[in-house]
């Protein structure tokens, strides 16, 4: 437990982050306004939002207290908050919590948090690696994952599932050359936000979030076309499950990944769809690498390790 409760107001900005992120044992406060505007959406959707979760909505901010700004988008950095926040707030401890590597250059872009007296905490050890943070602090901290659901591993459908959102808006960097290339040689669908754009080519629409991992377990594997993002969370929750895991060997999922163990990563796209294939005629191999992958999920990725390290990092920046 933390040595006190802090009051800490952020953005609804990734919705399984930002529910996993309130299991640590603190009050949020989510900016709200009367539209439910992106990152204004507060306790939104069909996540199942705990007692500790709060909305405060845009004009009532300067009048409530706070102990923690979190941050968790440029544009909440560089513009809203000198519109929301009142002199005494501007003032108060600041997180700033980056999701992604950088979308420019790859290695020599600059933060744009520069500020000695801001923690920057990239939920990646990769990401952390090709951001340029130069003055600001830094720190990671993983990912940490808590089932909404109870699911377990069936894999009876003999065949891949994709979960990507707007892929065919997104392209190449979120693979969806990949995708369509695999999809020739191995039987592929994909769900996400946008993804009946693609219903000629295997899109079967949103799944809520407390049903996803339900939906993907019964699928033979989870293949994860990506090119270049941080650690989806997808993954990992797909691991839990016990689901096998088949994707390019980019970013940090090669250290979450072991070939032959808890999954298959590779940079060539036919030597992934070899392994796509041999797990769809050995339905016995794909629950041995699963159940390896689900054992590594919890060790590296529990929800009480997760918690742990924000606690730790809030009390570092609000003690």
């Amino acid at each position: 437990m933390p040595p006190r409760r802090l009051k800490i107001l952020t953005w609804h900005v990734h919705g399984n982050y930002l529910y996993y992120l309130t299991q640590v044992p603190h009050d949020f406060y989510l900016v709200t306004d009367t539209e439910r505007s992106p990152h204004h959406t507060g306790r939104s959707g069909t996540l199942p939002w705990g007692d500790n979760v709060f909305e405060a909505h845009v004009e009532q901010i300067r009048d409530m207290a706070f102990d923690v700004i979190l941050f968790q988008s440029r544009d909440a950095w560089e513009r809203e908050q000198h519109e929301l926040l009142s002199p005494a707030q501007l003032s108060l401890p600041r997180v700033y919590l980056e999701h992604d590597p950088p979308q420019e250059h790859p290695t020599n872009t600059k933060h744009w948090v520069q500020d000695r007296g801001v923690m920057l905490v990239h939920c990646t050890h990769f990401n952390a690696l090709m951001w340029d943070s130069g003055v600001t602090p830094t720190c990671v901290v993983e990912h940490g994952v808590k089932p909404m659901a109870p699911a377990s591993y069936r894999g009876d459908k003999a065949e891949g599932i994709v979960v990507v959102n707007n892929l065919k808006r997104r392209g190449r960097r979120l693979g969806l050359d990949v995708y369509l290339q695999a999809r020739e040689a191995v039987p592929l669908s994909l769900v996400g936000m946008g993804s009946l754009e693609l219903a000629d080519a295997g899109g079967l629409g949103e799944v809520e979030n407390h049903r996803l991992a339900e939906v993907v377990s019964q699928y033979r594997f989870f293949f994860n076309p990506i090119r270049y993002t941080s650690l989806g969370l997808s993954i990992i929750e797909a691991m839990m499950a016990g689901v096998p895991v088949v994707g390019l060997a980019t970013t940090e999922l090669v250290t979450v990944i072991r070939n032959g163990g808890s999954g298959f990563v590779d940079t060539r796209v036919p030597v992934l769809v070899d392994a796509m294939q041999q797990l769809i005629a050995q339905p016995s191999l794909a629950q041995a690498w699963g159940k390896e992958g689900q054992r590594v999920a919890h060790e590296r990725f529990g929800i009480e390790r997760f918690v742990r390290d924000w606690v730790a990092v809030l009390a570092t920046v609000a003690g």
